[in-house]
């Protein structure tokens, strides 16, 4: 298989299930270093070798003596699921013994007031601008701004389709009037710049899963180019193509990052935070929970109820009793 190579045969074998399954290079990259950690954890020993009790052994190491988070943990479990289930014929129980869970803290999310993302929102231009109003006008996750394609807007019905998100389902989310403008200038310098890689002789854009095979012109059609493409060409690390991908979404962070900083922000405000933000904010509007769920891509609804403890918190929602005691000038 064409591209990414691995030093060992074991791990290259591991990576190529993973490609067979149509899984993302990102969950490549993170399974097979799993599986690395793990085989040099327990002395370099053949995972053919080991089994339950020896992965046990690994997460609750994690756990105990690198005191990493519950979804880290749970990150590590799922690669070496695949590992046992996928490469070696040899599938885990579903409750395997003697693991020591890491702990999940109990943390509401940070939320900006809307006066805070219009002073990050204002501290950003073009492209990074553009996404960042995404994430808060949309509650659009990073990785899912930074992957939309030309064909997922649809400016007649103010709406951005969101394909293969958490649970592998597509959604509708809202796109805000105020982006109609804005993204289709965006668009038309992006088209420019489409053309002239075709012209140039570049190869097509990156598709997803079997489609390549399937509609092989396909990748060179408008509808199917990114909407934020990156600014440089690229060889594709598995394929070994080079080709325009999408913007990487680290750019976008540290724009943020440096938002907020500018901003003069005193809280721990990231990306995710603009998604935190737009729950939040529709909530205070009266949105009522369900729609909020359904925009945000929750299976469950008790995930979208955090939000609710965050409207329930201090402010307007509990009067202090020192009110009663001094005045507003008393200082």
């Amino acid at each position: 298989m064409d591209g990414v190579s691995y030093s060992s045969p074991f791990i290259q074998r591991v990576a190529d299930a993973i490609r067979t399954r149509h899984y993302s290079l990102r969950t490549e990259q993170t399974y097979t270093d799993w599986v690395k950690r793990f085989i040099l954890f327990h002395g370099k020993r053949h995972p053919m070798d080991m089994g339950e009790q020896e992965v046990a052994e690994f997460l609750t190491y994690l756990a105990v003596r690198r005191n990493v988070a519950s979804s880290t943990q749970n990150q590590a479990l799922n690669a070496l699921v695949f590992l046992y289930r996928e490469v070696l014929d040899r599938p885990l129980s579903e409750n395997i013994r003697g693991i020591v869970r890491a702990k999940r803290p109990k943390r509401l999310p940070v939320v900006l007031t809307v006066r805070e993302v219009s002073a990050i929102l204002s501290q950003l231009r073009g492209t990074q601008w553009l996404i960042a109003c995404l994430q808060y006008g949309s509650g659009l996750r990073l990785i899912k701004s930074v992957r939309l394609r030309v064909m997922d807007i649809d400016f007649d019905h103010r709406a951005i389709m969101v394909r293969n998100g958490k649970g592998a389902k597509d959604r509708v989310v809202t796109l805000a009037d105020e982006l109609v403008l804005p993204l289709q200038r965006h668009m038309a310098n992006v088209k420019t710049l489409f053309e002239g890689d075709l012209a140039a002789g570049y190869d097509c854009v990156y598709l997803p899963h079997a489609l390549a095979r399937k509609y092989p012109k396909a990748c060179k059609e408008w509808k199917w180019q990114y909407v934020f493409p990156a600014t440089r060409l690229s060889r594709d690390p598995r394929s070994g193509i080079k080709r325009r991908h999408h913007i990487d979404a680290s750019t976008i962070q540290k724009a943020v990052t440096k938002a907020v900083r500018h901003a003069a922000i005193n809280k721990k405000a990231s990306c995710h935070t603009l998604r935190h933000s737009f729950a939040t904010h529709l909530l205070e509007r009266g949105m009522d929970i369900r729609t909020v769920q359904e925009q945000l891509g929750h299976k469950d609804v008790r995930t979208t109820q955090i939000y609710t403890h965050v409207l329930n918190r201090g402010g307007l929602a509990v009067r202090s009793p020192l009110s009663g005691v001094l005045t507003p000038d008393a200082s």
